[in-house]
């Protein structure tokens, strides 16, 4: 369908018909015929929402539309009220359709209309023996497809109509995955199919990993649910930067069982052929991505899907099998069809440790959710108030609403496993949408949303240890030519003079050092920085008392910050790496000897005293 917005009225267009709505309370702006407005006089046409009535007049047809109340009419009122459009249109064959924008009506309500008409006008017809013809006609003849639309207003929408058509074009071809058969859309071909927009898109780029590299990440979760299945599983990476991209990484997580049969705990087979729908959230996140880089906007994108079928075998996953995730977790199996959970643990996780800082995860992940809120809304889950509140608007905006449901620590008890650290389906069946949305992910290691927060003079990321590497990348990628400034390190070191790139550099590891504090028990990294080399420390965990924690934090803490203290006060970006630093064994003496020497330089001691030995 061609698409385009003009300033021209309606009536001196190529259109065969044109639609016309009309608010209650008020009158047709001038321009219409004079038949139209006797049509509402006598009631053969009305203003109440959605009534439709079909005028001829000067050499077109005239669809009149109720818009009902101005005062509570919506963006989605408007792509309802162009559906039913569509709808009368294609009964009676028309080709191209011209909607005259009403008086008032803003670019959203353009954009509503084209949405409407663009997403009405699907239909799936590649299987069928005699599927329509290129002029849009079926086989009797009768037409199925609109050649063209127009939208005619009083100012020129281009920018916004056209913007409105790549959107609703992204739904149609989310649809097409969706309907294709699972003997058709298998996990390789959804990956090609997301290959090929790479290809065509411009600044998207995508990776595909299969069964052997899923292992070799250690995805055990992932894996477990595919290894059922002769078809390769896939795991999906798109990444886009658009133009002058500024903010935090949003990361899309979407499920893709392309075919799910609940495994060795089958489903029951009626309406089992609809479970090649289970992969609508990888759908969903494919072609929003290709969205995005089409529109150009200037975001940075990554986007993870995981693609696999879910089918009973002689190699599949067993109820009471234990699995390991990547991030370490052991996951009891106690029922395979509880697949999903298991998949986008891993792919979440895949997420943040490649640099995702703000997560949306999209999936049919349960009838649960069904049963709680029907089929007007979708249930979200999230950690973060003002993200959710985003989404929330998001979906006001779309008309894809969304009930926020509560998340409570308490959850989490109904999770924890008999024999490993987690549960996939407790037996309980209390929450059961709940208990599989952000608390279960909090334990597998992706909790909390990496937050972007203000403090004093630094801008910090919160987020897990699997952003070390990340950070390490961004060290090395800055350590190159600035211009002199002045800055202060942080937690109260004197202001100093330093080069832009030891700037950056203070500004990095102290980045570095907020991500080792806020990771728990989980394995960070001390960076030394020498020319273009980056050696890593880790700091390993270690299993000897209740204070293990609290020996972590306090060593994660000194050896990251001798390090900025280092480029700090040498002021050069290849600060001498402290002896007490090296990858030995640190007494607890030792620790002492490096607090003092953080000290000397202004930082802040470690309130508490560890014990014991660590390695660094």
């Amino acid at each position: 369908m061609r698409v385009s917005a003009t300033t021209t009225p309606c009536l001196k267009s190529d259109a065969d018909t044109v639609a016309l709505g009309v608010f209650e309370d008020e009158e047709l702006a001038e321009g219409p015929p004079e038949e139209l407005g006797e049509m509402l006089a006598s009631g053969e046409a009305r203003r109440s929402f959605k009534a439709l009535a079909v005028a001829h007049a000067q050499g077109k047809r005239w669809l009149l539309v109720g818009l009902g109340a101005r005062t509570e009419f919506t963006p989605e009122h408007g792509r309802v009220a162009a559906a039913a459009v569509r709808s009368r249109a294609r009964e009676i064959s028309t080709r191209v359709l011209c909607w005259q924008l009403p008086a008032g009506g803003d670019e959203d309500l353009a954009a509503a209309l084209v949405e409407g008409t663009i997403i009405s006008d699907y239909s799936f017809d590649r299987y069928r023996s005699s599927p329509p013809q290129p002029d849009g006609s079926g086989a009797a003849g009768e037409r199925k497809h609109l050649d063209a639309l127009i939208v005619s207003a009083a100012e020129p929408l281009d920018a916004r109509v056209a913007q409105a058509a790549i959107v609703a074009e992204a739904v149609n071809a989310a649809r097409d995955l969706q309907n294709r058969p699972a003997n058709d859309l298998t996990p390789t071909a959804l990956a090609e199919h997301a290959r090929q927009l790479g290809e065509e898109i411009e600044g998207l780029s995508v990776e595909v990993e299969g069964r052997e590299a899923i292992l070799a990440r250690r995805m055990g979760a992932f894996a477990a649910v595919a290894q059922g299945s002769d078809q390769e599983p896939a795991l999906i990476t798109m990444r886009y930067e658009g133009p002058e991209s500024s903010g935090p990484t949003l990361g899309f997580v979407g499920k893709a069982v392309t075919f799910d049969s609940g495994g060795i705990s089958l489903k029951p087979g009626a309406k089992m052929a609809e479970m090649k729908f289970d992969m609508s959230g990888g759908a969903a996140v494919i072609e929003a991505v290709a969205a995005i880089a089409r529109l150009r906007l200037p975001v940075r994108l990554l986007a993870v899907v995981g693609a696999t079928e879910n089918l009973p075998s002689g190699r599949s996953v067993k109820p009471g099998d234990i699995v390991t995730a990547a991030n370490g977790k052991t996951i009891e199996v106690n029922n395979t069809d509880a697949e999903g959970r298991l998949v986008l643990a891993d792919c979440l996780w895949h997420a943040v440790d490649s640099g995702a800082e703000a997560l949306v995860d999209l999936a049919t992940l349960t009838g649960a959710v069904i049963v709680a809120l029907g089929s007007t809304y979708a249930g979200l889950m999230s950690n973060d108030d003002q993200l959710a509140a985003q989404i929330i608007a998001a979906g006001e905006r779309t008309g894809e609403i969304v009930w926020r449901l509560p998340l409570h620590r308490e959850y989490e008890e109904l999770l924890k496993g008999s024999y490993g650290d987690l549960d996939n389906a407790p037996e309980a069946r209390k929450a059961g949408t709940i208990i599989v949305g952000a608390p279960g992910h909090r334990r597998l290691g992706v909790g909390s949303r990496p937050r972007v927060r203000r403090q004093g003079r630094f801008r910090l990321r919160r987020a897990p240890a699997g952003r070390a590497r990340l950070l390490q990348r961004r060290i090395v990628a800055r350590a190159r030519g600035g211009k002199p400034l002045r800055d202060r390190g942080p937690r109260g070191a004197p202001r100093i003079e330093m080069g832009a790139v030891e700037a950056r550099l203070a500004r990095d590891l102290h980045e570095l050092d907020r991500a080792a504090l806020r990771t728990g028990g989980a394995r960070v990294v001390a960076a030394e920085l020498d020319r273009d080399d980056l050696i890593e420390h880790p700091v390993h965990q270690q299993h000897g008392g209740v204070r293990r924690n609290e020996r972590h934090r306090v060593a994660r803490r000194v050896a990251v910050r001798d390090l900025l203290r280092a480029a700090a006060h040498q002021g050069s970006c290849r600060p001498a790496l402290p002896p007490s630093i090296g990858a030995r064994e640190i007494t607890h003496a030792g620790l002492h000897e490096r607090v003092a020497q953080a000290d000397a330089l202004g930082a802040r001691s470690p309130t508490r005293r560890s014990s014991g030995k660590f390695l660094a």
